[in-house]
């Protein structure tokens, strides 16, 4: 009996150790979250003037051609999928790759239908062990990655379908609605759909393109789609943080839950050994008396 309690006591304290990890990262997460949300934020501006002045060339040029502006028979499509470098975020990884893996299966018959270019070692080394090729791959980012991390992938992928290596291109990420929330997204990147010009009210800017419209188009555009790609990265670096809080919320509370179990199971089998020993005791007297 006592050796089994006080292996429930080793028990307790080996999960109340887990407990205090897991309080600490979910804090640690929280506070990363913000900070990803603020740079997500701080991000946007940049996003929305480029979409501004693309739009602005596109409503006021006529006959506009560009490769990236032209769809085309689709013979291959490249995905390009952004995962985490590291686990303990609940389903962020398993989501986002199932979803994938879900859209490869519908629409493609073999792997030389499409190419793929991945962001974070979770990604990496799903396809790998699946022994699917990567035409691209990008590992090691930071809880704050900057637009240069990831720059080489996204401007190799982009400057693919500007070459026609492949006719689409999709990107995969899970978009942040909040900590407990991250829908797998898929969208098309490319071809690009001509920005609307919005119907803002008040004074509108004027632009003058030098040496012409269609000479910053061309250098426009290819940025535009690595902004959009980077808005995306920081995205799902949200969403991964909110899911890692969330994970380690979870785990908490079922560290908790454990310990009070445990407590539960020792405090009965303390109660037993007690009563077991004044039984003892009782029996020993009365055998004295008689």
């Amino acid at each position: 009996m006592a050796k089994g309690m006080r292996e429930i006591k080793r028990q307790i304290k080996s999960v109340q150790s887990t407990k205090q990890i897991t309080k600490a990262m979910e804090m640690v997460a929280a506070a990363k979250l913000r900070k990803a949300q603020e740079k997500a934020e701080a991000a946007r501006p940049y996003s929305e003037k480029l979409k501004e002045v693309v739009a602005s060339i596109a409503s006021s040029t006529q006959g506009i051609q560009h490769p990236m502006l032209e769809s085309r028979p689709v013979k291959k499509t490249a995905y390009l999928i952004i995962t985490s470098d590291r686990g303990l975020a609940g389903g962020y990884n398993a989501n986002i790759l199932r979803q994938v893996n879900l859209t490869l299966k519908e629409r493609h018959n073999s792997q030389n239908d499409y190419e793929l270019f991945v962001i974070g070692r979770k990604g990496r080394d799903y396809f790998k062990r699946r022994e699917i090729a990567m035409a691209s791959t990008t590992t090691d980012l930071s809880d704050s990655p900057s637009f240069a991390d990831i720059k080489s992938i996204a401007h190799e992928a982009v400057r693919g379908f500007e070459l026609a290596e492949f006719d689409e291109l999709y990107i995969c990420y899970n978009r942040f609605v909040n900590a407990l929330t991250q829908i797998p997204t898929v969208e098309r990147l490319l071809p690009m759909e001509t920005p609307e010009v919005s119907a803002a009210e008040g004074p509108t800017a004027s632009y003058e393109y030098e040496p012409s419209a269609e000479a910053v188009l061309e250098v426009l555009l290819p940025r535009y789609a690595e902004t959009l790609i980077y808005g995306a990265l920081l995205n799902g670096k949200a969403s991964e943080l909110g899911a890692k809080m969330t994970a380690m919320g979870n785990a908490t509370k079922n560290a908790s839950k454990l310990i009070n179990d445990l407590s539960l199971t020792y405090n009965r089998a303390r109660q037993a050994a007690i009563t077991q020993e004044i039984t003892e005791i009782v029996a020993g007297a009365n055998a004295a008396q008689g």
